[in-house]
């Protein structure tokens, strides 16, 4: 078992540091218990998180016992991010918020019903808060040295740049309490988590060796990249979020079906929980036959299943047909169509007053430069409202064109979409 599942892991190209590989093996050969800790720094987690809780949930599924820490201790800190600058310290109560949104999206990955091996959640702030600073300092400051705290990447990059204050400078402590505390706890021998928090796990490591006299593990995730080097999970509308108000359900369906084909193979390996014989079968798809998008297709299908449900993940499918004139719009639910058409270009038009001509609403849009240009469209016969093709450049939608009383859809030949949205 742990061997099989460390070469998937290595295969999947999700294995960026290990701590000794024999001797994970070894302690893998059994269940053990392992975790995975964030912070609530947003309402939401983002695919960044999601690499990782997937590796967590891997382990679940090869039978080990995953640990979901939500930091309502650490998250009130921050970690020293790449950045130049200090993080942006929230409220208590914003922190607490946030760390229940949180929780219900770690419900969603791990099972939490498994007879043999359960996830279990857990938010530091519960051993953080009864900590005082003299304790904190005689009881775990004593056990780290500050030339190894200072050698630390995210440290040392920030000394040589803007400076670092105290707060997020001990930030590796606060983390290195929560392994101890874990593997006093629960019994927790692997940490794993994002390659940046190497540092921090390993704090952890040694905290358990002096303190415990005990030996533990880590395992960190390369942190992932496009193939043209740009940063993953990011869109030109911003980060690719797990909580639907922030990145809806339709838009998170598109994400993936319209990734470009040369990060597929990769995606796949990350993301999916197929086994590799499929997802081998399905890169080759995206080599012989890259127009049916069935790799894209089957991952979206997938991951929005994950996250949001898979009625949701039916209904957001058969808006991006039925939008795109491959299915009947008119048979899409309100909440369905105002999901699937949340990151169109928009145009708003005040209930009970006149519509504009289709050529003008699609000008408001910004879909085009000029009127002139939507009247050229419709003369070469690529204009469409609600799917149905525009013959006149004076056409003027009426209130009976609307969808749900809400909504018209425009389109610019094949692809460009755009929205009218009727406002009281």
């Amino acid at each position: 078992m742990s061997n099989a599942l460390l070469e998937d892991l290595k295969w999947r190209g999700l294995v960026a540091q290990s701590t000794d590989i024999k001797e994970l093996e070894q302690a893998l050969s059994k269940p053990i218990s392992l975790y995975l800790g964030v912070d609530p720094t947003a309402p939401s987690m983002h695919l960044g998180n999601l690499v990782v809780f997937l590796v967590l949930r891997r382990f679940q599924l090869a039978g080990h016992r995953p640990i979901a820490l939500v930091g309502g201790a650490t998250g009130l800190v921050g970690d020293p991010s790449g950045k130049n600058d200090e993080r942006t310290l929230n409220e208590e109560i914003i922190v607490a918020e946030w760390v229940a949104k949180i929780r219900k999206q770690v419900e969603k990955i791990l099972d939490f019903k498994d007879k043999n091996a359960s996830a279990v959640l857990v938010n530091n702030l519960d051993w953080t808060k009864s900590v005082s600073a003299l304790e904190l300092l005689r009881d775990i400051g004593k056990h780290f040295s500050v030339n190894q705290m200072l050698a630390k990447d995210s440290v040392a990059n920030r000394l040589a740049s803007s400076g670092i204050s105290y707060t997020e400078f001990s930030y590796q402590v606060l983390q290195a309490l929560d392994y101890l505390e874990l593997y006093r706890r629960n019994d927790c021998k692997l940490q794993i988590g994002g390659s940046d928090q190497w540092g921090n796990i390993v704090a952890g490591l040694d905290l358990i060796r002096k303190v415990e006299a005990g030996s533990a593990h880590a395992l960190t995730v390369p942190l992932l990249a496009k193939s043209d080097g740009s940063k993953f999970g990011k869109t030109a509308s911003g980060a690719i979020w797990l909580d639907e108000s922030m990145t809806s359900a339709y838009e998170f369906f598109q994400f993936w079906l319209n990734s470009d084909d040369a990060d597929m193979p990769k995606l796949l390996k990350i993301f999916s929980m197929k086994d590799k014989a499929e997802i081998e079968r399905l890169i080759e798809t995206v080599n012989t036959n890259p127009g049916a998008r069935e790799a894209h297709r089957e991952l979206a299908r997938e991951m929005t299943t994950l996250i949001h449900g898979a009625e949701m993940s039916s209904q957001v499918e058969d808006a991006a047909r039925a939008l795109f004139g491959q299915g009947e719009i008119s048979d899409l639910a309100l909440k369905t169509l105002d999901s699937a058409l949340a990151q169109l270009p928009k145009t708003q038009v005040k209930k009970g007053e006149p519509f504009p001509s289709w050529v003008d609403l699609l000008a408001a849009t910004g879909v085009v430069d000029s009127k002139s240009a939507a009247r050229r469209i419709v003369k070469e016969g690529g204009a469409y409202l609600n799917n149905k093709k525009v013959e006149s450049e004076d056409f003027t939608p009426s209130k009976d064109d609307l969808l749900h009383g809400k909504y018209l859809l425009l389109r610019k030949g094949k692809r460009d979409l755009a929205a009218v949205e009727v406002i009281s």
